[in-house]
């Protein structure tokens, strides 16, 4: 039995792993904007009928590869929270953990911030809306937690940090893809994040 005929009998489930998979790693080497639906039919060795069986349009594709890095993000954050000591080492823990899924996965915030794909896609819009505003809302609430706790002043506006901090995350991985291998996204993270953390313990607001 060829490789192929195996390939076209995998579970419906399967072939579309696989696809989202291969979208990923196109997006990586090509650039979003410039992967086609038979750059992902190549990849896999079968036609693109085979990959309009499974998704009607390249959107409905980038839709699942979105809710995809959702699920996988959302695992590695958690994970990363479930082994804090207290809320801020919770945030510190999870920061370092989604720069590390950025470096294993470098397509991911083109996905996030390619302006074609959001302008053709509201779906997808929508999608990246709900996934930034719920990190934000889940950095917010640990910030609430480390106030109470007295690990982070009472004055500390928790959504405007959890902002600055989803914003810091942005610029770094911008900097790293702008200056390539002139900058190490994890380096330029380990010099930054201390900065973040002296800012919220020690924030005191003027009168």
């Amino acid at each position: 039995m060829s490789h192929e005929v195996i390939k076209r009998r995998m579970p419906t489930e399967e072939r579309q792993s696989e696809i989202i998979r291969v979208a990923v790693e196109l997006a990586a080497e090509k650039g979003v904007d410039s992967v086609t639906t038979q750059d992902m039919a190549e990849a896999m060795n079968v036609t693109q009928g085979a990959i309009f069986k499974h998704f009607t349009t390249k959107d409905d594709i980038w839709v699942a590869v979105m809710r995809w890095i959702r699920e996988q993000l959302m695992k590695v954050l958690e994970k990363a929270a479930a082994e804090a000591t207290d809320p801020v080492d919770a945030i510190e823990r999870m920061f370092f953990a989604h720069v590390a899924f950025i470096s294993k996965h470098p397509a991911i915030p083109r996905l996030l911030f390619s302006e074609l794909l959001h302008k053709k896609n509201s779906k997808l819009r929508d999608l990246i809306q709900e996934i930034i505003s719920g990190y934000e809302a889940k950095i917010a609430g640990l910030l609430d937690a480390a106030k109470k706790q007295s690990l982070a002043p009472s004055d500390l506006d928790s959504k405007s940090a959890a902002v600055l901090y989803i914003g810091m995350i942005q610029g770094l991985v911008m900097q790293a893809s702008i200056f390539g291998g002139k900058r190490s996204l994890q380096q330029e993270a380990k010099k930054t994040f201390p900065i973040f953390l002296h800012g919220i313990r020690n924030l005191r607001r003027s009168n």
